[in-house]
């Protein structure tokens, strides 16, 4: 879980919590008058209603409890109001704070609710707002009626665009995370081939010599025997984490859909083709199983100028960690120039980290300057490459400032 995505999600609970607390404080000091203005036992009960719905708008869980409870609660007020006392006319000014709690209420219902519960609960809403006028006379309803079904047309407008705004985002998310899952297999695919090869070169090599006929010391058998055990075991892992991979590729859910790591100012997908794109989906630009384009790749970033550095006691890595380490470098570099047109320098490392490998991406800059736009899903990509290799991946500002994407890869068995 990126740091940001985690900042973004307390600044998105903070903003409900502060929404929830204006309008509590706002309807309750606006009941507390209409209390003190009401006259007789329906007024009152009608402040009481108004209450009891304006709870349940600023209610933080559980919604579906809260929304039918106040739905029933106007409804039956609304009949035994209309019908039971047949009270001819009422001064009820809290009729304006229940009828925007339904409202509101219609919209999260709309917006948040399971799909096989949000038409029934919604009718339920609807329907004890349409017929509140009928507390009142006739001509009530023939005056208010159509104005209250304009204004639920509205809530509900507004609900199913937040519900199709999160969907969206939902399958974006969901599609970035498959893309780069796949795209790790057929890398994965070319690594197992890569091997098999090797484990096929050497046992010719070997039946070669023993039909030549030239003697083989105990040594050279023992070399040949350990490059070929060494290539199958490399093979095995590597097709046991492309299987896995292509597996969840098909079950991979939304579950950030809020876009953890689709925020910040430097977050965003890379573009096709610019420095620090995604790679080509076609092998011929697949980055292969080594550091080497890695360091191409940073030498060539020279606006600001990158400078890599490899820890001396790195040794040799396996050529899925050397890929994704070459497509965290890429974003982050991509990030870089799209958000960051400001930065000076840009500072690269790959360094041990307990089993793992470290790779971090560090500038200087603040955010000023140029803007390109992104398509924000390339951390989250990155993001779930990296867990699918079992490492973790932070994103953020630096405390001295300028941003940071680190991210730690486990060596396995190299």
């Amino acid at each position: 879980m990126s740091d940001t995505g985690a900042g973004l999600d307390r600044i998105h609970t903070a903003g409900g919590w502060v929404a929830r607390i204006a309008y509590g404080g706002f309807a309750a000091l606006y009941l507390l008058l209409c209390l003190l203005a009401v006259d007789g036992t329906p007024g009152l009960w009608m402040v009481l209603v108004a209450a009891a719905v304006s709870a349940a708008v600023v209610s933080r869980g559980r919604l579906l409890p809260w929304a039918i409870g106040a739905g029933s609660l106007s409804l039956f007020t609304t009949l035994f109001l209309g019908t039971a006392l047949a009270i001819d006319s009422a001064d009820g000014p809290s009729l304006f704070a229940e009828i925007g709690g339904l409202l509101i209420l219609t919209v999260r219902t709309v917006w948040r609710a399971p799909r096989d519960r949000v038409v029934p609960v919604t009718v339920l809403l609807g329907a004890a707002l349409l017929i509140m006028p009928l507390r009142w006379t006739l001509l009530t309803v023939a005056l208010f009626t159509a104005p209250l079904g304009v204004l639920l047309a509205i809530a509900i407008g507004i609900g199913l665009y937040l519900r199709a705004v999160d969907a969206r985002r939902s399958r974006s998310v969901t599609a970035a995370r498959r893309d780069e899952r796949l795209e790790l297999a057929r890398d994965l695919h070319d690594f197992v081939a890569h091997h098999v090869t090797g484990i096929v070169v050497q046992a010719q090599a070997a039946r070669f010599a023993a039909g030549s006929g030239a003697a083989q010391s105990p040594e050279q058998l023992d070399t040949m025997f350990e490059g070929i055990e060494k290539a199958g075991t490399e093979a095995l892992t590597s097709m046991r984490r492309m299987v896995g991979l292509l597996r969840d590729a098909q079950h991979v859910d939304g579950r950030h859909a809020d876009g953890p790591y689709a925020g910040g100012p430097h977050a965003g997908g890379p573009d096709a083709g610019a420095p620090g794109g995604p790679p080509d989906r076609g092998s011929a630009t697949r980055p292969v199983g080594s550091l080497d384009r890695l360091r191409e790749l940073v030498a060539g970033f020279t606006h600001p100028p990158a400078v890599l550095s490899v820890a001396p006691d790195l040794g040799a890595v396996p050529p899925e960690v050397a890929t994704s380490a070459h497509r965290v470098v890429q974003e982050a570099l991509t990030n870089v120039r799209k958000h960051a047109a400001d930065a000076t320098y840009v500072r690269v490392s790959l360094a041990r980290l307990g089993g793992g490998v470290e790779v971090a991406v560090r500038n200087d800059g603040r955010g000023r300057g140029r803007r390109l736009p992104s398509g924000g899903f390339g951390l989250t990509g990155l993001a779930e490459r990296v867990t699918a290799l079992g490492g973790r991946l932070h994103a953020g500002p630096r405390p001295e400032g300028g941003w940071e994407v680190v991210a730690v890869l486990p060596l396995g068995e190299c």
